[in-house]
């Protein structure tokens, strides 16, 4: 049998780790033989593989990135593009594809399984907003980075009596703010599911400062939106999935800050930071399970489906489930970081 394998979306830690585990258990215990797909569903639009062996497998998993590549393509942005996707699988005997991906790339997959190709997914999206999972690979690492940001802000911030801001990534979820901030000690976590009031952030601010504390850390998902308005977006362009670029609204709520508090205020933007280099061991191991139950998947015939965390077992979930879903922030987890506030 020959299975197919791509990675689409933006890129996490952990996806060269999934690649490794189907490799691996695909050749060794089922005879397979595995196919790299280049940029995610661009390499199917396109006809562009890569032979995957165990020599091309081995030594990657603690690298970030994917040796495959990624993109944000959806190949029904484009005329007769599903047609085109089983027309190139067919040409290069494909008979089943790993998709590696979140809510857009599954959503695609989900798509796809309908118009007859055979999908197992993987989920991936440091954001951890996809439904139907604990875990998403690559959020540990992004929590672990952000952590470590905050402990170095904490520092400077003090020395110098500033507020500092750190803007993170979250676009409509903002689980990387909140687990990051309750770890890191942030004084305000701002997240897209609960929108902010400014004044509220000024009070706090003040609240430190009656404590005589004269510096605040604030974290803020790059979704979050002042009550009553919109999200900040960096540019008016969007992606093949109708995504706008969301940043800049740590640098709002700092001039903010500045003006009516008149307190120096800093703004870090983590940005690709969060993606970028090795991924933790808990993205590793997770990771590797995924990939090692995914080709197990392929090998039952169960398609359709992704393989999810449920506790401390990997399981099926129907991609049908888990298309156009997204999972939010647990909100008592927020009231408890809100205990810290100030």
């Amino acid at each position: 049998m020959k299975v197919g394998i791509l990675s689409g979306g933006g890129d996490a830690p952990g996806i060269n780790a999934v690649i490794r585990a189907v490799v691996r258990k695909g050749i060794q215990h089922y005879g397979y033989e595995i196919v790299g797909i280049r940029d995610g569903w661009r390499g199917l639009l396109e006809g562009k593989f890569l032979p995957l062996d165990l020599k091309a497998a081995s030594g990657i998993l603690p690298r970030g990135g994917s040796i495959l590549g990624t993109s944000r393509t959806n190949p029904f942005k484009y005329e007769k593009g599903g047609e085109k996707i089983l027309r190139n699988a067919e040409k290069a005997g494909i008979e089943a594809v790993v998709v590696i991906g979140g809510e857009d790339t599954l959503g695609v997959a989900h798509k796809m399984g309908d118009l007859g190709l055979k999908c197992v997914g993987v989920p991936k999206t440091i954001d951890n907003d996809l439904a139907g999972t604990d875990y998403t690979f690559g959020f540990h690492t992004a929590v672990a980075i952000a952590t470590e940001a905050l402990d170095r802000l904490h520092t400077t911030a003090e020395a110098h009596h500033r507020v500092i801001i750190l803007e993170v990534m979250g676009r409509y979820a903002g689980w990387i703010a909140l687990e990051a901030g309750l770890a890191g000690g942030a004084d305000a976590i701002l997240i897209p599911e609960k929108p902010f009031d400014l004044h509220e952030v000024y009070g706090y601010i003040k609240r430190r400062e009656k404590r005589g504390r004269n510096f605040s850390i604030i974290v803020v998902a790059e979704g979050a939106k002042p009550k009553g308005k919109t999200e900040i977006v960096y540019g008016e362009s969007v992606d093949e999935f109708g995504h706008v670029r969301f940043g800049g609204v740590g640098y709002y709520i700092g001039k903010k800050i500045e003006k009516r508090m008149h307190i120096e205020t800093r703004v870090v933007v983590l940005g690709h930071l969060q993606r970028g280099g090795s991924p933790t061991a808990f993205d590793r191991i997770l990771a590797t399970r995924y990939g090692v139950a995914a080709i197990d998947l392929v090998h039952e015939g169960t398609f359709g489906c992704m393989v999810a965390l449920k506790g401390n077992k990997i399981v099926p979930v129907l991609l049908k489930e888990v298309a156009g879903k997204r999972k939010t922030v647990d909100l008592e987890l927020y009231d408890i970081a809100s205990v810290f506030f100030g």
